[in-house]
């Protein structure tokens, strides 16, 4: 889109369907030249793994009132479609960030304005309350305004389906295509305020009793052992969180004052994001001047969640997200089997970019394991379609969000806060740590280590940069991997698996997605994966090896470290 282009589509924004400082906003950046203008309007935010996610401001490529309502009409208008016959009802929740409670409040007129019934948190909520909600109020569609742990700047706007899973197709392009029908003028801002219910109490009671029901056991002894500290990180999870651990039975919770507030400013972290270690080291800090056994932080929107415990060494270390995953994955299949709940027909769910090593535990208990495209809507797809045929015990991705059963239908910080430290709870009770018993199954299953590197690519140039990339790893690919043959190359955008060795093609039995995957014939793997929700290309590297004794964990982890570097090295990342 040339200048002249984007200047004509932000003049749109000058007339009176537009408020006054929006209209403002706008006529400073065309009469100031600003290069900002482009990048408000080259494009329309769109939907993205995680839903429409974006920096706020006025502009087509922004998260404001008017592409929220926009959004929110074309929602509208397919729902009454789609659910003729019948008023449809409508749940949303929001979380601490600036706007947010303004967005839902906007949001939910919109929705009362065109004869749908809104049940509106009253408050700030976890994200999984909200699918929760979904289902238990028996709603047709759910909607979080979320940026999840994206910067202050950003804000988002996340779409549930009647099952409390995110909308995924078709449903998510007849619901784009109405959007692209509505003109901003279109837009019902006028709400009907009786058809808007505030909510709160009632579900979170239900909420918190399901978490516990579905992430711990009956036996509740010795939980007031474990030593808990807690952060919350600004955001949403402490309206829930602690709450959860009381009903539980774990009472012995340690949370880091500073950061108990919810704010969306984030002031105490750099980014609130629990993957990185930064923004867990005052939790951390915590830990050691109290001795706590493990630190739980969440994200902003209470989806997912960093754990720190103490290794052989006493010392505390943060766990990535497939560590996470495999120790949860087999604590759950623990529990249901000692419930003599599986009999063949059970599933766990999985990512094309997650550990291989979920699919090894999961074998061992005679459970599948289904692989998805990135994104918990996949999962929830999953479920869905195995409906009165298979049960879903739980699933996750690497990147530290887990689903405990299917009550939520969505990653959920809370039941998964609860399974971890039920897992640590009773470690400490045989004298071991959650640690321990991950090395346990590194020791049964093999060793895996994987590694994420994101590389942020901002603005048109760099969209450009990352269609490059892609362009580039999908037509010359390499064929070696730290002196290991690629066997593979896994091309989701073409459901294309070529064998570079044979030639042998096959078709990939998943909708299409813009993500590659290098496999070598020793199972090292490369996946690259643009983000859908963020301007950044995101490289997952995987590779395993065989653990003897725990006491050589340090050693092999040493090794599989080595190795990846040398295949980031390999790939100038």
């Amino acid at each position: 889109m040339n200048t002249s282009d984007i200047i004509s589509k932000a003049k749109l924004w000058l007339n009176p369907t537009f408020d006054s400082e929006t209209q403002k906003e706008i006529q400073e950046l065309i009469n100031s030249d600003s290069k900002d203008l482009t990048d408000r309007f080259y494009k329309d935010l769109e939907f993205g793994t995680g839903g429409m996610r974006g920096t706020m401001g006025a502009g087509t490529n922004r998260i404001n009132k008017y592409t929220l309502g926009k959004n929110t009409q074309g929602l509208s208008n397919y729902l009454l479609k789609t659910f003729s016959g019948k008023q449809p009802k409508v749940a949303i929740a929001y979380d601490c960030r600036h706007n947010s409670k303004l967005f839902a409040q906007s949001v939910a007129n919109v929705f009362s304005a065109n004869n749908i019934k809104v049940y509106l948190f009253e408050d700030l909520r976890a994200t999984p309350e909200l699918s929760f909600a979904v289902r238990e109020l028996d709603c047709d569609a759910g909607i979080v305004l979320t940026a999840s742990h994206n910067p202050p700047e950003y804000n988002g706007y996340k779409v549930y389906f009647d099952d409390g899973g995110q909308i995924i197709p078709p449903q998510d392009g007849e619901i784009i295509d109405e959007i692209n029908n509505v003109s901003f003028e279109d837009i019902k801002f006028n709400a009907n305020s009786s058809l808007i219910e505030v909510i709160g109490e009632e579900i979170d009671q239900k909420f918190a009793a399901q978490a516990v029901a579905n992430a711990t056991s009956s036996d509740t002894a010795n939980r007031d052992r474990l030593k808990i500290v807690f952060t919350s990180l600004h955001g949403t999870s402490i309206t829930m969180v602690p709450r959860a651990l009381e009903l539980a039975g774990f009472t012995d919770v340690h949370i880091v004052e500073e950061q108990k507030e919810p704010d969306g400013d984030f002031p105490t972290v750099a980014s609130p994001n629990p993957e990185e270690p930064a923004a867990l080291k005052m939790a951390t800090d915590l830990a050691e001047r109290i001795g706590a056994d493990i630190v739980i932080g969440t994200d902003p929107d209470c989806d997912r969640l960093g754990i720190a415990v103490r290794d052989m060494n006493n010392k505390l270390v943060l766990l990535n997200g497939n560590q996470t995953f495999a120790i949860l994955v087999d604590a759950l299949l623990k529990k249901w089997k000692e419930e003599g709940r599986i009999n063949g027909k059970q599933f766990v769910g999985s990512t094309i970019v997650s550990t291989p090593m979920v699919d090894k535990i999961a074998s061992s208990y005679g459970v599948s394991t289904k692989v998805g495209l990135t994104g918990f809507k996949w999962i929830a797809k999953m479920i869905r379609d195995a409906e009165g045929k298979e049960e879903f015990i739980g699933g996750g991705e690497e990147s530290f969000g887990f689903m405990v059963g299917d009550f939520v239908r969505d990653k959920d910080a809370v039941s998964s806060t609860l399974l971890a430290c039920e897992i640590a709870a009773q470690a400490k009770n045989n004298d071991s740590t959650l640690y321990e018993e991950l090395l346990g199954l590194y020791k049964k299953h093999g060793f895996y280590k994987e590694h994420l590197i994101s590389v942020v690519k901002k603005g048109v140039e760099g969209a450009q940069e990352i269609q490059q990339m892609m362009a580039d790893m999908r037509n010359s690919p390499v064929t070696e991997m730290d002196g290991e043959k690629v066997e593979f190359l896994f091309d989701y955008q073409t459901s294309v698996c070529k064998n570079l060795i044979t030639g042998k093609e096959t078709v990939i039995d998943l909708p299409k997605s813009n993500v590659l995957i290098y496999l070598t014939t020793e199972g090292s793997r490369m996946a690259a994966r643009p983000s859908g929700t963020e301007p950044k290309i995101k490289f997952y590297f995987s590779v395993h090896k065989e653990l003897n004794d725990i006491k050589d964990a340090k050693k092999v982890e040493g090794e599989l470290d080595q190795k990846i570097q040398d295949i980031i090295k390999e790939f100038k990342l």
